[in-house]
């Protein structure tokens, strides 16, 4: 059986519509975006032109034109009524969207029927495109890493073993040896994805800093950690600012996120020390000597990978369910997650049995007013049940 994920689905279903914009599909690296291509190419039937920029040099904007005219070509020599030009690793090509918006809009004025797909591993670059000169002409779907459900469709794998290996179903045939695994997840995925969509991309005065701060998101997933602490941990004579911008260069590429403090005040939210939150358990796993034997029977250790496995399930779904994601926090008094929505507030406290922090649901009750608080864990919704749902269900 052929796994297929939900964007299969709405991409297929928006190529088959009046051209009206140009898709755009962005997410990490390694979560099936050129999957999801190969997939609509060999089982829907429809006349395209798939190209990637992969190995093309990045000043070479008129070879973006060159397939344009490639696809012009196809249409008007087959019988088709249209054709779907696919452009992979679009990021790669300077000045991108500029071409891209060119072409669309000739085709636009000749009435030809060229639909669009491009997609993208660095959200950060693709959005400065879309915004800058793409506006009004793209919708965006955003592949997220694989959620539980996914996995367990797809390999038949336990929640105990999702939330200590994560959403990369391309890693799955190496579990069996841990060091493999890991070496893999190191290697393959982090170092790929710091090197090529975040060091090569973007201008970085202190990459070390980067892969450092990096490494610290992992080792304090979970935790509220002020700018201040980190640098003092990161041994670096970096500043705030530039810590926070790296945070958001990582938050992009799909890798760790700062989640702001909730607040009624959005100048005092923005000024909050952030919570810090990967995307994805492997992350964790990885960077650890312990296997998952070693950490299931340390209950803080094994606590902290629920509390991350939550958070990243929180933060892929808020990515495509487009909710807000924060944390809350007054005087000792925590609140894991906040998700607001329109006006609707909703708390999550996690309780995984290894947490010994004082639980703030009482407070912020009181103080916040949510539509609704929520335990996950010890006492009230199963972590294992919790993964299984999509949190927009809660509102």
């Amino acid at each position: 059986m052929i796994f297929k994920r939900q964007q299969y689905y709405l991409l297929k279903k928006r190529i088959k519509e009046k051209r009206s914009f140009i898709q755009v599909v962005v997410g990490p690296r390694q979560v099936g975006k050129t999957t999801l291509i190969n997939q609509l190419t060999q089982h829907e039937k429809f006349l395209y032109h798939y190209v990637s920029a992969d190995s093309i040099d990045a000043s070479n904007s008129y070879w973006i034109s060159m397939q344009w005219d490639t696809a012009r070509i196809k249409l008007k020599n087959s019988k088709a009524k249209q054709i779907v030009l696919i452009i992979d690793e679009i990021q790669k090509i300077n000045n991108w969207s500029e071409t891209i918006k060119a072409e669309w809009d000739k085709d636009s004025r000749d009435k030809k029927n060229i639909k669009t797909i491009i997609l993208g591993s660095s959200s950060l670059l693709i959005q400065k495109g879309l915004t800058e000169s793409l506006a009004g002409r793209y919708e965006k779907i955003y592949m997220p890493h694989w959620t539980y459900t996914e996995i367990n469709e797809a390999f038949n794998i336990s929640t105990i073993k999702y939330a200590w290996f994560g959403g990369y179903p391309g890693s799955y045939n190496l579990i069996k040896d841990e060091r493999r695994w890991k070496e893999y997840i190191k290697e393959s995925l982090i170092e790929s994805t710091v090197s090529k969509d975040i060091l090569m991309l973007n201008r970085i005065d202190k990459p070390a800093l980067l892969k450092r701060l990096f490494e610290l998101g992992c080792l304090y997933s979970g935790q509220i950690l002020s700018y201040t602490k980190m640098l003092g941990q990161l041994l670096d004579a970096g500043n705030t600012v530039t810590l926070s911008h790296y945070l958001n260069l990582l938050s992009n590429a799909g890798l760790l996120t700062g989640l702001e403090k909730y607040t009624i005040k959005k100048i005092r939210q923005r000024a909050s020390s952030p919570k810090l939150q990967i995307h994805n358990t492997a992350f964790i796993s990885a960077q650890t000597n312990e296997s998952l034997n070693q950490v299931l029977s340390q209950p803080v250790k094994w606590g902290r990978i629920i509390e991350s496995a939550v958070g990243a399930h929180l933060i892929n779904y808020s990515r495509i369910e487009n909710f807000n994601l924060y944390y809350w926090r007054h005087n000792n008094y925590e609140i894991d997650f906040v998700l607001s929505l329109d006006d609707k507030i909703i708390g999550l406290e996690i309780k995984s049995g290894g947490t010994q922090k004082i639980s703030g649901m009482n407070e912020f009750n009181k103080m916040i007013n949510p539509q609704k608080i929520l335990l996950i864990g010890d006492k009230g919704l199963p972590w294992q049940e919790f993964l299984k749902m999509n949190p927009i269900d809660l509102f």
